[in-house]
């Protein structure tokens, strides 16, 4: 959630409060910056629980202006101490992500020359904890995707969440990138998808033969539709959204016993694993899952060390070998 500081200066609107303050940089990310809906939507909630404790500790009139460091310090603070009326702390992640939010806004502020500074350089981002993301063996997987949970009301729903499962996996896409699939984006023929990722930045993905062959049973079923069409639909022919495929996920996995929470993005994860795990290189793997920085794809290097030490000791001459007598 980060604004490009290089960008050229835009006037702020003029706000005498913080909320209009935070409204008029919203609608600069919406208008000016083309940020995504989902984008927009993550700094206002993030800045509207700032707002909130500005307010409370500052009055109602307070803007920007009334901001500094230290009480910068102190929201930090609560949000990692949990009081009331907070049901839980927050991560450290959660936590750097509200940091940031906050930062882009008095940066833009600062650039729109309605502060002389801005106040959140001067705190530190916390260091984020170092979270394995969960994932699926290969034999979850394949129960997964091969397992008869789904039951749907009918023949093109079922082929449609199919089709949904072996994409996700196949192509190790993000959820928003495959509701937001046209039925021109799939080459079905070579086996590619043309998706657009975060940023705006396009990624061509090579889509797996069980993928290819039920994406094309699900489009027979429609009546294979215009190129111009969403190639996922809901029940009232509208283009599927997020929910919806987190929902076909949920409900297949609900169905294999001893299967924890499975979501679309743990799919991604299992995507990403596999391919390391059968030795693909870490750049090949960026570009699939079209991470902007390589330090992000290296988190699946951790999940893999367990399984590299099994094979380790499992194959290696010399790794159970005892030491018998001396030298």
């Amino acid at each position: 959630m980060e604004t490009d500081q290089s960008a050229a200066v835009v006037p702020v609107a003029t706000a005498t409060t913080l909320s209009g303050q935070v409204a008029a940089f919203l609608d600069y990310l919406a208008t000016q910056r083309n940020a995504s809906s989902n984008t927009v939507a993550a700094y206002r909630n993030d800045l509207s629980q700032f707002t909130a404790f500005v307010r409370d500790q500052r009055g109602e009139a307070a803007d920007a202006a009334a901001v500094d460091h230290l009480l910068l310090r102190l929201y930090l603070a609560q949000l990692s101490a949990s009081p009331p009326p907070q049901s839980h702390s927050y991560r450290k992640s959660s936590i750097g992500r509200k940091l940031a939010a906050i930062r882009a806004l008095f940066a833009w502020l600062v650039r729109g020359g309605q502060l002389p500074l801005n106040p959140a350089e001067l705190i530190a981002t916390p260091k984020r904890e170092q979270r394995l993301p969960f994932h699926l063996n290969i034999d979850q997987t394949v129960a997964l995707l091969e397992g008869g949970a789904l039951r749907p009301r009918d023949e093109l729903t079922e082929a449609r969440d199919r089709a949904v499962l072996e994409l996700l996996y196949s192509s190790g896409l993000r959820v928003s990138e495959l509701s937001g699939l046209t039925v021109g984006n799939l080459d079905l023929a070579s086996g590619m998808v043309r998706v657009l990722g975060k940023g705006g930045k396009e990624r061509i993905v090579p889509v797996g033969s069980k993928a290819v062959v039920a994406v094309t049973l699900y489009l027979q079923l429609r009546g294979l539709p215009d190129e111009t069409e969403p190639l996922f639909l809901n029940s009232r022919g509208q283009r599927i959204n997020r929910r919806s495929v987190a929902r076909i996920v949920a409900q297949q996995a609900g169905g294999i016993d001893s299967f924890r929470a499975v979501s679309p993005h743990t799919l991604r994860h299992s995507f990403a694993t596999h391919l390391l795990e059968q030795g693909a290189d870490l750049r090949s793997i960026q570009e699939l899952l079209g991470h902007a920085s390589l330090s992000t794809t290296q988190k699946y290097t951790h999940l893999s060390l367990d399984r590299l030490m099994a094979v380790y000791d499992q194959a290696h001459p010399r790794a159970h070998q005892t030491k018998q007598g001396g030298d």
